[in-house]
């Protein structure tokens, strides 16, 4: 039908600008997170943390290694700890395994009941994006030491890494930052006070000994993880004098569902020209790591649990710790890819 010359001038913009409306809804559904968009564009991953259908918060740009050692290096057997209570680790654990859902506004109302908050980062040499769960204040993160949650954001997380004695086992978090930034999919689970440190109100020694206390808050999350069924790597550290012949110890921890990947690390670890005692094999002093309580829960759920002993001149090299983490890295690429 053709439109009279009156009628035709004043509804031209109307129709042109209709047209034009129609043309953005279409791009912005095209480029909304979880459908199908232009080259270039991806749906938003399950465990890229945002708010359902939302993409991830703006992050704060800086070095991980720097910001993650920073906070190691304010551990010390002068600081203080207290043994959280039962709501405050469920709640840190629920608040992760809800981020890692991709309902980020319902972790962050969790988290907050016990003191917690989230952050993005972005890593400056990669530029690679974390979430960072960790105390809301820098007093709380003194007091209580209750540790932090890495969180990559560059996949859906699939394997976690975690460091329970910073500064007690030195350096071993330089393996956990290394691991994390290698491999996508990972979540770096770290304890906040030393390990000898005892509860500040109850007076209980040892208290801060994560690796073999149930009631914290890292337990709480790496138990959450490995309901998940995600595989964990714990890394250690010990003298070289309590094993002379060896640089990294390698063991399956309690069960054997992780001993597929325990002899894929050792022969990893050889072929980096590293000297390994494997467990399964031979006595390799007091550090099979058969009674850490992360490694009893994984067993009882049937996961992958690697624990990793590494001498000190390990990790005082930074070649050597480079060479560690490419020999760590194949495996859990693995365990990234479902092959493990």
């Amino acid at each position: 039908m053709k439109l009279m010359p009156a009628l035709a001038a004043p509804l031209r913009p109307v129709l042109v600008g209709a047209v034009a409306l129609a043309l953005v809804g279409g791009a912005a559904a095209c480029a909304r997170p979880g459908v199908q968009g232009t080259a270039g564009s991806r749906p938003l991953d399950r465990g890229a943390g945002g708010d359902r259908g939302t993409p991830p918060v703006p992050g704060t740009s800086v070095d991980l290694a720097r910001r993650i050692t920073s906070f190691t290096d304010r551990i010390n057997q002068d600081g203080r700890y207290r043994i959280p209570a039962v709501h405050d680790r469920r709640a840190v654990a629920d608040g992760v395994r809800l981020f890692l859902d991709g309902d980020r506004a319902g972790a962050e109302r969790t988290l907050a009941t016990a003191g917690y908050t989230v952050r993005t980062l972005v890593d400056q040499p990669g530029g690679g994006q974390y979430a960072e769960i960790a105390d809301a204040t820098v007093d709380g993160e003194a007091t209580r030491g209750w540790g932090r949650v890495y969180i990559d954001l560059r996949g859906p997380a699939r394997w976690s890494v975690q460091v329970p004695h910073p500064t007690a086992d030195q350096r071993t978090e330089q393996l956990g930052i290394g691991l994390l930034r290698d491999v996508r999919g990972g979540v770096l689970i770290l304890a906040g006070a030393y390990r000898t440190v005892g509860d500040g109100e109850s007076g209980e020694t040892d208290a801060a000994d994560v690796a073999h206390r149930s009631d914290s808050v890292f337990a709480a999350v790496a138990d959450a993880l490995a309901d998940r069924r995600m595989p964990a790597v714990q890394v250690h550290g010990f003298a070289d004098s309590s094993l002379p012949d060896h640089d990294v110890v390698v063991s399956p921890g309690k069960g054997n569902a992780g001993l597929p990947s325990a002899r894929r690390l050792a022969s990893g670890l050889r072929q980096e020209g590293l000297r390994v005692c494997e467990v399964w094999q031979r006595e390799c002093g007091r550090l099979e790591g058969r009674t850490n309580v992360q490694g009893d829960h994984a067993d009882a759920v049937g996961v992958p649990f690697l624990h990793v002993e590494h001498s000190r001149r390990v990790r005082f090299d930074d070649g050597l710790v480079a060479k560690a983490v490419r020999a760590l890295s194949e495996v859990v690429e693995r365990w990234r890819t479902g092959r493990g």
